[in-house]
């Protein structure tokens, strides 16, 4: 086996065991393998090992890694997890299978006309400022209910809410705050946790865990 690929049967069993400690099910968990600045040949091991599910920051990166990578490999599902700009919308339609960075009315705007353009429903997580970090995207804590209803109103489909906590505190009570505001809201999905605290999240009642560094080991 490759180091990714034994990284990957290894993070796989911490969500299991993450899940057991929560009492859910390991099936109710995603685990998205963050591949952004990692070349197709680093990615191919996850992918002969069997996992369809992978996560990149941006369009124009994406754009040159992944239709490739799709016609080798059935079944790949790619998220968009890093920042979206409103006139990367109609190529972000063409290219992702979930977007978890909508944080803002015009980006709502701009995706729903994609959308409808290509008659392509992308599901989307509002993103969360949930550390109220000024240096970071997502929307504010009181913002959430008027952008789900954007959203909503636009004909997206909101799967759930998605935050990255502040990274030198405990990130307990961010995941459980943003669990809460999705409860509140009638949402199920959570896109919380990365390498150093997916466990936490989990948890705390994560679907989706985006994990880099702990599968593909450090940049270097």
């Amino acid at each position: 086996m490759t180091d990714s690929s034994e990284s990957l049967r290894a993070i796989q069993e911490k969500i299991a065991k993450a899940a057991g400690l929560a009492q859910r099910e390991e099936d109710d968990i995603d685990l998205i393998a963050i591949s952004k600045t990692r070349s197709a040949d680093e990615i191919r091991p996850l992918l002969e090992a069997g996992h369809r599910l992978f996560g990149e920051n941006r369009v124009q990166e994406a754009a040159a890694k992944w239709p490739e990578l799709r016609e080798a490999f059935d079944g790949v599902k790619v998220h968009l997890v890093g920042q979206l700009q409103s006139n990367k919308a109609d190529e972000a339609v063409q290219l992702f299978d979930v977007i978890h960075s909508l944080d803002r009315p015009s980006l709502v705007k701009a995706l729903a006309k994609a959308m409808n353009k290509q008659d392509r429903r992308i599901p989307c997580f509002l993103q969360v400022n949930i550390g109220e970090e000024p240096q970071k995207g997502g929307c504010a804590i009181g913002d959430v209910s008027d952008l789900l209803e954007s959203a909503q109103a636009a004909g997206i489909e909101v799967a759930g809410l998605m935050c990255v906590p502040p990274s030198v505190v405990n990130p307990a009570p961010h995941f459980a705050l943003l669990a809460k505001l999705a409860k509140d809201h009638g949402l199920d999905g959570l896109s919380m946790g990365m390498s150093g605290d997916f466990e936490t999240a989990i948890k705390l009642g994560a679907t989706h865990v985006r994990v880099g560094t702990a599968l593909f080991g450090k940049r270097v």
